[in-house]
């Protein structure tokens, strides 16, 4: 799959965000009609959906882009919000699987999400820890 050049939008009017803002705030029942017939969106897709509309009722610029499945390093480390160097020590050390194409490394965009949805749940494990009292002496 190759990458198709970004669209960069730009932000929405004031008025027209406070709008948008509004109306996501009002639910999360997100309709989608394509020449006039209704498409319900997979749970991915929705939120992808929800997460743009919400930036541009923010009143933010946006850009979308398509991501291939396999990653420079340079592009999955920008993906993972880590440099470049931490991104490819872990693949010398096996945490990340990388394939080679001639000596240049490729890394699949499902190997980055799911060490993105690990770290996640590492997090929220270790904010569900009690914490430990120190134990009283004598």
């Amino acid at each position: 799959m190759a990458l198709i050049a970004p669209r960069m939008t730009p932000g929405l009017p004031a008025e027209d965000a406070a709008k948008l803002r509004q109306a996501l705030e009002g639910g999360h029942d997100i309709t989608v009609f394509v020449d006039g017939t209704v498409h319900r969106l997979t749970p991915q897709a929705r939120d992808a959906v929800v997460d743009l509309l919400s930036r541009f009722g923010r009143g933010e610029a946006v850009t979308v882009s398509s991501v291939e499945e396999m990653l420079t390093t340079s592009q999955a480390a920008e993906l993972a919000g880590i440099s470049h160097t931490f991104l490819r020590n872990m693949t010398d050390r096996g945490e990340i699987p990388v394939e080679y194409r001639g000596t240049h490394r490729r890394i699949r965009l499902a190997a980055i999400m799911a060490w993105l949805e690990q770290q996640k749940k590492n997090e929220h494990a270790k904010q569900a820890e009690p914490t430990k009292q120190p134990a009283e002496s004598s």
